[in-house]
């Protein structure tokens, strides 16, 4: 299964570009034994429209474009569902097993994600009811994805 992150904005040189990289190499080193392709990432230009909402409206136009074939779609969003390391894996895996070719996880701007996608997300996603910068939600969404892929391989990575 392929895995594609698609955010708005690019992360520019510096420690979140290099933590970023390191759990994205990692994830993507071990996921290619469990069937878990090297992950994708996506970056698109933050929209210049005047009002927030035609900025999230464009931005969310631009990650759906992205999106081809027989996907799932999770998008991250405060309001979603919190769910433990172990929950994100096993849905994974699932998912996985389940034939499905690949899966996009979604990252908004800093005005938020578009609730007007193509179609509903598959699963909308929160890391807590905090809001986040959305650099920060791309690491945490690369590391998360990394110990998914260490639980499905019983790496010793993660403890509960």
């Amino acid at each position: 299964m392929r895995l594609t992150v698609a955010a708005v904005g690019r992360l520019k040189a510096g420690p979140e570009r290099e933590l970023a990289g390191r759990y994205l190499e990692r994830a993507s080193k071990l996921g290619r034994g469990i069937g878990l392709h090297p992950i994708e990432v996506a970056e698109i230009d933050e929209s210049r429209a005047r009002r927030p909402e035609e900025r999230i409206a464009q931005e969310g136009a631009a990650l759906t474009a992205l999106m081809t074939g027989d996907h799932l779609c999770v998008a991250l969003d405060a309001r979603g569902q919190s769910l433990t390391s172990e929950e994100l894996a096993n849905r994974l895996g699932r998912w996985r097993d389940g034939g499905r070719s690949a899966a996009y996880f979604l990252i908004g701007g800093a005005d938020g994600l578009a609730r007007n996608l193509a179609r509903p997300p598959d699963l909308m996603l929160a890391f807590g009811s905090a809001t986040w910068p959305h650099q920060l939600v791309r690491i945490m969404l690369l590391e998360q994805l990394y110990r998914a892929a260490t639980i499905l391989t019983g790496h010793p990575y993660h403890r509960a």
